[in-house]
């Protein structure tokens, strides 16, 4: 417990860069009137709405540990720390685009690359378990989010 503690106030900047950054972005949406996400037709699969807070909270979380790792060896994993940077500007940039300019369309693309951002960070992070291991919730999510917004784009 105490290891923990440990790791998560020395990830606190990195946790807070990307808590903020996820709630920016759903400040952004919240902006706008989401009514039209209640019209389109969702699969069968489709997660209730209560659940995508607390998972993106601790996948936030999880990110901002990633970080801290990430940027303590960013001279030894430049491209890395490149694509975290990359893989997080597109995460924040996908809810403004699916839902405040109701795109689902372009989200879907916004979503792919993510995906293989996500999938890079995974390769280049073999070098360190407990790196590697802070990804596959973050990489397993965007998987099914991608899914979820490929059908949704197919049935809308």
């Amino acid at each position: 417990m105490n290891r923990l503690f440990h790791v998560l106030l020395k990830s606190l900047p990195g946790i807070t860069i990307c808590l903020g950054l996820g709630s920016l972005s759903g400040l952004v949406v919240r902006a706008r009137n989401l009514a039209w996400y209640a019209t389109l037709m969702k699969p069968s699969f489709t997660p209730p709405s209560y659940l995508f807070g607390p998972v993106w909270t601790l996948l936030y979380i999880l990110m901002g540990i990633s970080l801290t790792m990430i940027w303590e060896t960013r001279s030894e994993h430049p491209v890395l720390t490149w694509l975290f940077f990359v893989q997080l500007a597109l995460n924040v940039f996908w809810s403004p685009v699916f839902f405040y300019a109701q795109r689902i369309d372009l989200a879907l693309l916004v979503i792919i690359a993510l995906w293989l951002a996500l999938l890079a960070c995974l390769v280049l992070s073999w070098h360190s378990k407990p790196l590697f291991l802070l990804w596959i919730p973050y990489f397993l999510w965007t998987s099914f989010a991608s899914i979820l917004n490929a059908s949704l784009y197919l049935l809308n």
